[in-house]
């Protein structure tokens, strides 16, 4: 049988005409008024069943969560608080809900709660306006890349090369844990494993985005990615998405440039698109926001801090003149950072990040040119530095509330440069043999940045827990659903 959407009887420009609607009762009330949800939009459609004409039995079935469908007349509702409703004239159901045992009713529920019931917390008001917002925001990634000429590349998720040098990474084995092989030295025999040689789970698909970026000119990559990082934050998750462009012939400048573009390009997006969504969640972290002390409370409300990112220009700052900024600020003289800024070469924190956006320079900042020591081997080695203060061409965007939101960098790609690089900090030439190849065979400028998807989605959405912005997230000592 067709059926309309909600969401299109809701906009309907006509009335007094049959429609069928099928979804889930989200309440139902003086056993006469159904609020329908379909999932195709925020707001619920009020059906209106003849209870005089409708069997005892079937109106005992329906409870919130029970799947139906209704037909009848779409007309306009003489309550208030609704544009348009259904007369029903005929009710099916498709699928009964355990009233008693349903854990959704309609009644506000904590995320921890709902985290634990992952499988349903979709059912509600706030998890389906962000499932929307996100999916949305995915189909905004791949708009925007793919009218300006970029090829989509599908990296691999198994791999032998860990991209950032960290080893927080999951191995991938077919071998029998109980009873590894070994080799004459006692070492794991990783020749006998499926693929012949030590393999994880990928943790960006950057390296490999480079090789294509070579040959394509202009590539990205959008897909899982996993770090064995045991950090129980609400910023970390063990399994994540990754945007990963990577185009030849860019320095910094024009990375920077593109990525500034392209994020407000998706937030841009998503706020044209999905005006009802975040207008409810708006609504809900200004509820939220009512229950913390003056002092805690956001300065902007959701929509402002999207359009705070939509309307500035994002000022760009160096890594040092960032350092003097925040060593001569009042939180860290008064020493209210919990990591006090002393010296040059500092890893910047969230705290620290927040602070040059929402307090010194009010606008979204891109810092750049940090130290090459804490930044990864294939960033590029800014020339004539002071020795002991290399510096690196990488840029990270900061944003208010969240801190950093993507990272990137020009590429190094100067063959013995990156050698030395390699060779400085243990990285096996060899494992790498075929990232070498590009510097080797017509090596050019080129340039990349990451945004973690969920970072993105947590911004746009006003979450501040990133395990609420995926369908099943994957954190230690959690794999559930």
């Amino acid at each position: 049988m067709k059926h309309s959407k909600v969401k299109d009887l809701l906009n309907s420009t006509k009335t007094n005409y049959e429609v069928t609607v099928k979804g889930w009762v989200r309440t139902f009330r003086n056993n006469q008024f159904i609020a329908l949800n379909d999932g195709s939009t925020i707001h619920n459609l009020q059906c209106v069943v003849d209870f005089e004409n409708t069997p005892e039995e079937t109106l005992k079935r329906i409870n919130t969560g029970t799947a139906v469908a209704l037909t009848g007349n779409l007309v306009e509702s003489q309550g208030a608080g609704q544009k348009y409703e259904i007369q029903v004239t005929q009710l099916e159901i498709l699928g009964d809900c355990d009233a008693e045992k349903f854990p959704m009713q309609p009644k506000k529920h904590s995320l921890e709660f709902l985290r634990e019931n992952a499988h349903l917390r979709v059912r509600t008001n706030a998890f389906g306006a962000i499932m929307r917002v996100r999916s949305v925001l995915a189909h905004a990634v791949h708009t925007y890349f793919q009218e300006r000429g970029f090829v989509y590349v599908n990296t691999p998720i198994i791999t032998g090369a860990d991209a950032e040098g960290a080893g927080e990474m999951f191995q991938v084995t077919s071998m029998p844990l109980d009873s590894l092989p070994k080799t004459e030295d006692g070492q794991i025999n990783y020749k006998e494993d499926f693929f012949g040689k030590h393999t994880n789970l990928t943790v960006s698909g950057q390296l490999e985005a480079e090789t294509y970026a070579m040959a394509l000119g202009q590539v990205y990559t959008f897909g899982p990615t996993f770090r064995a990082e045991n950090s129980n934050t609400s910023r970390h998750l063990a399994e994540f998405w990754m945007i990963e462009p990577e185009v030849a012939f860019n320095d910094l400048t024009d990375n920077m440039d593109l990525a500034e573009d392209f994020i407000k390009f998706v937030i841009q997006y998503a706020v044209e698109r999905c005006a009802d969504d975040l207008k409810f969640l708006e609504g809900r972290l200004l509820d939220e926001e009512k229950q913390k002390p003056q002092a805690e409370r956001s300065e902007m409300t959701l929509l402002e801090k999207l359009n705070f990112v939509l309307n500035n220009d994002f000022k760009r700052v160096s890594y040092t003149e960032a350092i003097a900024i925040l060593r001569e600020s009042t939180p860290n003289k008064k020493k209210k950072f919990q990591y006090l800024i002393e010296e040059w070469g500092a890893d910047l924190q969230s705290e620290h990040e927040r602070y040059l956006v929402e307090k010194h320079f009010k606008c979204p900042v891109i810092l750049f040119d940090y130290p090459a020591k804490i930044k990864a081997f294939y960033m590029r080695l800014n020339d004539n530095t002071e020795p002991g203060k290399e510096t690196v061409r990488a840029m990270d965007i900061l944003f208010p509330g969240i801190g950093e939101i993507v990272g990137g960098s020009q590429r190094e790609e100067r063959y013995d440069v990156l050698i030395e690089k390699m060779k400085a900090i243990g990285i096996d030439e060899e494992e790498l043999w075929w990232y070498l190849d590009t510097r080797r065979f017509g090596s050019a400028v080129h340039s990349g940045f990451g945004l973690g998807f969920e970072r993105l989605v947590l911004f746009v959405t006003g979450m501040t827990n990133i395990r609420d912005v995926i369908p099943f997230p994957r954190t230690p000592q959690n794999a559930e659903f």
